[in-house]
């Protein structure tokens, strides 16, 4: 598990926790898009509803790793 400060919209400061593998899934996800991790977190962030932002990460994370299989798998 890793706790990890992040800068959320460039003001505010805050941090989360994450286990590992959705922390490194979330690095790379950032990297694919050209984001920074804290810009990534931001949009994460503005687009969450009513979950806390950690399970709003791994809501994300999860998403797009299922969006990934889905589409190699229609290839």
């Amino acid at each position: 598990m890793k706790k990890i400060s992040v800068l959320i919209a460039k003001q505010h400061h805050t941090s989360i926790s994450l286990e590992d593998i959705f922390y490194e899934k979330l690095k790379e996800l950032a990297a694919q898009r050209h984001q920074t991790l804290n810009d990534l977190i931001t949009q994460i962030d503005a687009n969450r509803t009513e979950t806390n932002l950690s399970s709003a990460i791994r809501i994300f994370v999860l998403e797009q790793v299922l969006q990934t299989k889905i589409s190699k798998t229609s290839d």
